[in-house]
């Protein structure tokens, strides 16, 4: 296996993670939480906003990105470009999920955080109003722009292997 190979098939990998993260959220976790108070729905958020940032998910997280873009910078010089395009819309839809995710979803975790401690919130359902649409709808996008630049890379892994196979 080339370093072509194994970068695009991290980045795969990687993206993939994410997207099935984003994925669970949207069909169990945020609809499961639809159902419980909002003193437990604001407790639990707070809870895995902290547990969320830890090692394996950041190198995940931002790991796809970098790794993204080093498979189509590897693709540049070997004339191997036909899995190029399908890489650089991975590339593409993956950082526009980064966008989404830095400049939408951890600004309304952060408000929610300082909201304080739930036995300290005057207006649980407040907070959680504020909260919850918002936040579960600009996660759906970050599923389904994470679930398509899968899609792209899991492509170029096959055309890649196609180009490697008829060399």
């Amino acid at each position: 296996m080339t370093l072509r190979t194994a970068t695009l098939f991290a980045a795969t990998l990687t993206t993939g993670l994410s997207a099935g993260l984003f994925y669970s959220w949207a069909c169990s976790v945020m609809p499961g939480l639809a159902r419980v108070s909002d003193r437990t729905f604001i407790e639990t958020m707070q809870g895995i906003n902290v547990a969320i940032v830890n090692p394996w998910f950041m190198v995940t997280f931002l790991g796809s990105a970098v790794l993204t873009g080093l498979a189509a910078a590897l693709c540049l010089p070997s004339g191997a470009r036909t899995a190029l395009p399908w890489i650089v819309a991975g590339l593409v839809l993956y950082l526009a999920m980064l966008v989404i995710t830095f400049g939408l979803n951890i600004p309304l975790n952060n408000q929610l955080d300082a909201a304080g401690p739930v036995d300290r919130i005057a207006d649980l359902a407040a907070v959680r109003v504020r909260f919850e649409a918002t936040w579960v709808r600009w996660n759906l996008v970050r599923a389904l722009t994470s679930t398509a630049s899968f899609a792209c890379l899991a492509w170029a892994l096959v055309l890649q292997g196609r180009a490697s196979a008829g060399a």
